[in-house]
């Protein structure tokens, strides 16, 4: 046989051999690629369930519940005492009504008072924002002893109560820069400088600017309604 045909057919059998080895190589590689990722799936399946059980975490959860369920009570509660609207009451409500709630915007207004309107628009945005604080009107001409007693002398005049107390007041438009056209966030900042308010969740602010076009629009409204009657 010729040496070099042997020499051939044997460099051509190690050839293979280290083919045949680096293919099983790499099919073992794959394996190995493929079973760890299994254990590391298995592991993390582990972990989820362990964290499912994790009593720290349950105990969380169950506190997040529990202010969940006290935070509605105590919304019902308001509710019930008359937060969340701007509501219209009599000088025989007016005591029980001031000294029922820690804080109370009472709105002092002559209904053909045009400016009172003004005042009535934002006060009825802000009142279901502000579930804290009671928002009521009363009209001035059918409490003349409160008006007297509070020395009301120009209308609208807000007035600020506090456990009961008369703490602070709006008159007219003077803090809101004397102009008929302010807008609901500017009176929303001076009831939350004067702390009758508190501050909005993050979360309520979106809602800012779709109330104040609302309500600018109903004054725009009963701006013209009014020059029509006149």
């Amino acid at each position: 046989m010729d040496p070099d045909a042997v020499k051939s057919t044997l460099s051509n059998l190690a050839f293979g051999n280290v083919m045949a080895a680096a293919a099983r190589d790499y099919q073992k590689e794959i394996v190995s690629k493929q079973k760890a990722q299994a254990a590391s799936a298995s592991h993390d399946e582990v972990d989820l369930d362990e964290l499912l059980d994790d009593p720290e975490l349950e105990k969380l959860h169950a506190e997040r519940i529990a202010a969940l369920k006290k935070e509605v009570e105590k919304r019902e509660v308001l509710k019930r005492q008359g937060h969340g609207e701007y509501r219209e009451i009599t000088e025989g409500d007016f005591l029980g009504e001031v000294t029922g709630s820690e804080k109370v915007i009472c709105h002092f207004y002559h209904h053909e008072f045009y400016r009172c309107k003004i005042m009535d628009k934002h006060l009825k945005a802000l009142a279901p924002v502000y579930l804290g604080t009671k928002f009521i009107k009363l009209d001035a001409k059918n409490a003349p002893f409160f008006v007297t007693k509070l020395g009301i002398k120009t209308l609208p005049c807000v007035v600020l109560f506090k456990k009961g107390i008369a703490v602070d007041r709006l008159i007219g438009f003077q803090d809101l820069g004397s102009k008929d056209d302010f807008s609901t966030r500017a009176l929303e900042n001076v009831l939350k400088l004067k702390g009758i308010i508190d501050e909005k969740k993050k979360d309520e602010d979106d809602e800012d600017d779709e109330t104040e076009m609302s309500v600018n629009r109903g004054i725009r409204s009963s701006t013209a309604q009014d020059s029509d009657s006149d």
